[in-house]
């Protein structure tokens, strides 16, 4: 009797650099749309956080009950937690006074329960094998999680760390350049690696993102957020039609024939 393995797509893209372009940009849209919402138009940080909770849940209600791979629609929810990420980061930690240190702490170790549960449940926490809702709502909830710590990360070494948002964000980005290194250069854990990229890309995306749009006394460049916002949008969807992206995949259950 043999036995053959079964390649079952994944509810999430392949791995490649295009992906690791429409995060960064992805986390940078989420900044400036995000104090877009809560700032430019006034609306605060409480209710644009209900806002864009509201938009998360529906969006990824649609993602996990859809039956494949669909780039819009996954990108869509990514926006809709670094938006969401952002906004309660910051109703976080300055309405409700935590501060970024403490806020920072407290979502690293809800970053870390949430990867426990969902390696404990499943024995992997691999992208590749998010090919069922279960496995799917973990995946989301970890991807929320390391959003809104990316954003008080990021803040935290901006602001509190006064290091600035243009040396913030050259740290970040030197940070994922080591992480590159490590990735074609060790054998660390690719599963480690992947995981450390993605929650640098969001303080990388931040402090970019406050880098564009602060005030210029603020060491920001002072452009409009809604415009960074119009054009971070408009590049997304261009690579995402002109670059088509194909689902990751994994070996499934062992078959026999």
């Amino acid at each position: 009797m043999n036995q053959t393995i079964k390649a079952v797509a994944s509810k999430v893209p392949e791995v490649t650099l295009l992906f690791w372009v429409l995060k960064i940009v992805a986390t940078t849209l989420g900044e400036t749309g995000g104090d877009a919402v809560s700032m430019t138009m006034d609306l605060g940080y409480a209710l644009a956080s209900v806002i864009f909770i509201g938009i998360f849940l529906v969006a990824v209600f649609a993602q996990i009950m859809a039956k494949k791979f669909h780039p819009i629609l996954y990108w869509v929810v990514i926006v809709a937690t670094t938006t969401a990420g952002t906004t309660m980061a910051d109703f976080a930690d300055r309405s409700l006074g935590i501060g970024y240190t403490g806020g920072s702490t407290i979502l690293l170790l809800l970053l870390l329960l949430s990867l426990g549960v969902w390696y404990w449940s499943e024995g992997t926490i691999a992208v590749e094998t998010v090919t069922k809702p279960r496995v799917e709502l973990y995946y989301w909830v970890t991807i929320m999680f390391s959003q809104t710590l990316g954003t008080a990360l990021g803040d935290w070494t901006a602001d509190t760390q006064g290091i600035g948002f243009g040396g913030s964000t050259l740290i970040f980005g030197a940070g994922l350049t080591f992480l590159v290194l490590l990735y074609f250069t060790t054998k660390v854990s690719h599963v480690f690696l992947f995981w450390c990229a993605f929650v640098l890309t969001r303080p990388l995306g931040a402090t970019l993102g406050d880098l564009l749009d602060k005030p210029a006394e603020h060491g920001g460049m002072e452009i409009s957020r809604l415009t960074a916002s119009a054009v971070l949008a408009a590049f997304m969807i261009a690579c995402i039609f002109i670059f088509p992206q194909k689902a990751g995949r994994h070996p499934g259950e062992t078959q026999s024939s």
